[in-house]
């Protein structure tokens, strides 16, 4: 069954679209975070960040620069939160690799819900040694 995105892009779906080419749709979010968060979507149905060919990601990234810069210019909005959720336990929601632009000002009350952690004694040095690329 495709997803919701997959229905978008052939159309199935009306949507508000801000940019297209080949590869990615630009839209903006039906539950966003603030007015103007967009949706940078890829046009391949690639699951997940991970299964993205690095090619195809950087070109959602500069689009995705290009849609921060016009929040910015457009709506004068002080910040973004630039964003990818990869996979469930992240809170992705549709399995279909997307990139969200969501324009922030200063005091708007918004909250990520990030928790901070902190590392035991000698934790971090371990955690180091064990992801070192």
């Amino acid at each position: 069954m495709p997803t919701v995105f997959e229905m978008i892009i052939n159309g199935d779906i009306p949507s508000t679209k801000l940019y297209e080419d080949d590869s990615v749709l630009v839209i903006l979010d039906i539950n966003p975070v603030q007015k103007g968060h967009s949706l940078v979507i890829s046009k391949k149905a690639y699951p997940n960040f991970t299964d993205c060919p690095a090619g195809e990601l950087a070109h959602m990234m500069e689009v995705a620069q290009r849609v921060d810069l016009r929040l910015r210019s457009v709506l004068g909005c002080q910040g973004t939160n630039i964003m990818i959720n990869n996979g469930p336990a992240s809170g992705q929601e549709i399995p279909h690799l997307h990139i969200h632009v969501i324009p922030r000002y200063d005091n708007d009350g918004q909250v990520l819900g990030f928790r901070k952690t902190s590392y035991d004694d000698g934790e971090i040095a371990a955690y180091g040694a064990r992801l070192a690329l």
